[in-house]
């Protein structure tokens, strides 16, 4: 038993702690890399659209690798899933840290991604396991007030790194934390629920994933260096779109047959939860608000370091304040969530998140530095107000049985819209600024001119996605109540009593 007389218990506890620093670890490394990319894309003389891959590969193999959670929290026991996972990212760490070429590297954050890929659905399914439905907007607001504490530190402590001892540095420590979490995995980690050695994955499905998600985003990266009726463009992407429609045919056929009984081997990721209009309202939300933000983690990066000439240290407080912020307003995000429901916590979230984002696309190249901080700080306090709160509530919408399920296709969605957020919005940015540049000049004062009118614009559309946001909680969160504790108390009791009825 994980929690007894109010308090969790002592096993239950650790390893809970163990599992949120694991997590921790990995949005610290997704993040970690902004501020030194800039650094990385000088010392290898890529492109930034190239440069970019380091921080987006992260989210696209982290998306990938979400689907198989579902499977591996039924095959597997929690150890023996977190130690592989802390293996593998330990070597990846390692292999960027020596690396002597960008491809090198790149297939380092490759492996970091794989290894920290099913950590956070790991992470939250455990919480809904271990604590009753009237404290799991408080557990999940803490835990998500630790994970925003990696945004704070992985960037600040990478531009620190960067300026001190060379980006490589980063990947050093990345490798000495890989083997405290391994040694911290064997001798504290429990398990939590029963595995299934007969479950069975559809590693056909993996594949289509790959190839359709793989693609469309190397098609979209390909388009600021060749024209779109080039082959690199159009064949990745339309290969992609082919297999992100057979992905969801063949889980939607999966999921059907295994109900009926016709097949033993569930769907690697279960949709049938998307028929739930709370949950699919939450996770499109929590998605849209992934796309916009991941992309200004590197937006402003470029702007700070590039058009400003400020240093990578610099850029890392810059951004200090905002990610602090998160983390104190998803604490209080998910308490609030217990107490009032979703819509007014949600709908509070996404005004702020929409008011920040504006105010962040009038920087200029005469704006205070400290300007940005404080937009990204307004920024983020609505961002704490909105993922956790709406992830932990369209998972509340769900039955039980569900939650494996949804947590899967949740954090799928949110991480896919992050991975190509970034390339998507960047892609504007260098189009306008190229357009730009025919007028301005493409060297000197003029480029730096060109590339701010291009962040501007992407600022702008992202303002314009927050702003999108606010109008589908209004009107697709429905009630104060919905989705709060004693709700989803108020459903369980209607379902008891429904059962004795029909009996």
């Amino acid at each position: 038993m994980s929690y007894r007389n109010g308090h969790l218990t002592k096993p239950a506890f650790i390893s809970l702690a163990i599992l949120t620093f694991i997590t921790f670890v990995g949005n610290f490394t997704q993040l970690q890399l902004s501020a030194a990319l800039p650094t990385i894309v000088d010392e290898f003389n890529i492109t930034v659209t190239t440069g970019q891959w380091l921080t987006s590969i992260f989210q696209l193999t982290m998306g990938v690798m979400v689907p198989l959670t579902a499977f591996f929290t039924r095959r597997f026991s929690t150890r023996q899933i977190v130690i592989a996972s802390m293996v593998i990212f330990t070597l990846g760490s390692l292999l960027a840290w020596v690396g002597t070429s960008f491809v090198l590297v790149l297939l380092g954050r490759l492996l970091e991604a794989i290894g920290t890929g099913v950590m956070w659905p790991v992470l939250q399914i455990t919480v809904f396991t271990i604590f009753p439905l009237d404290r799991r907007g408080m557990a999940m607001g803490t835990v998500g007030m630790a994970m925003s504490v990696a945004p704070a530190i992985g960037p600040t402590l990478g531009g620190l790194q960067t300026d001190a001892n060379g980006w490589r540095s980063i990947f050093f420590t990345l490798t000495v934390i890989g083997v405290v979490s391994l040694a911290l995995c064997i001798f504290g980690l429990r398990n939590f629920g029963a595995s299934d050695k007969a479950a069975k994955a559809d590693f056909f499905s993996v594949a289509l994933s790959i190839f359709g998600f793989g693609g469309l985003m190397f098609g979209f990266t390909n388009i600021q260096a060749y024209p779109f009726t080039h082959p690199i463009v159009w064949l990745p992407m339309l290969i992609g779109i082919a297999g992100i429609i057979w992905f969801i045919l063949r889980q939607s056929r999966s999921s059907k047959r295994f109900m009926e009984g016709k097949q033993s081997q569930q769907a690697l990721l279960d949709l049938r939860v998307l028929r739930n209009a709370s949950f699919s309202m939450g996770t499109a939300i929590a998605a849209m608000s992934f796309f916009a933000f991941s992309s200004i983690v590197v937006l402003m990066p470029l702007y700070i370091q590039n058009c400003r000439g400020y240093s990578a240290t610099v850029s890392g407080l810059v951004m200090l304040p905002g990610a602090l912020g998160q983390a104190i307003s998803q604490f209080f995000g998910g308490k609030a969530l217990d107490r009032f429901g979703a819509r007014p916590v949600a709908l509070m979230g996404t005004i702020t998140l929409f008011i920040g984002t504006a105010m962040m696309s009038t920087v200029s190249i005469t704006s205070w530095i400290w300007w940005v901080s404080i937009c990204q700080f307004i920024r983020q306090i609505g961002m704490g107000f909105v993922m956790m709160p709406l992830t932990t509530w369209s998972l509340n919408c769900l039955e039980p049985d569900q939650v494996s399920a949804g947590s899967a296709v949740t954090n799928t969605v949110r991480q896919i819209a992050g991975a190509i957020g970034a390339p998507v919005l960047i892609l504007l940015m260098s189009v306008i600024a190229a357009a730009k540049m025919e007028t301005m000049g493409a060297t000197g004062q003029g480029a730096i001119l060109a590339n701010i009118i291009g962040i501007q614009w992407a600022l702008r559309i992202s303002a314009l996605i927050c702003l999108t946001m606010v109008f589908m909680v209004l009107f697709g969160v429905h009630g104060n109540g919905a989705g709060s504790a004693h709700d989803v108390a108020r459903r369980a009791i209607g379902r008891v009593r429904h059962h004795h009825a029909a009996n």
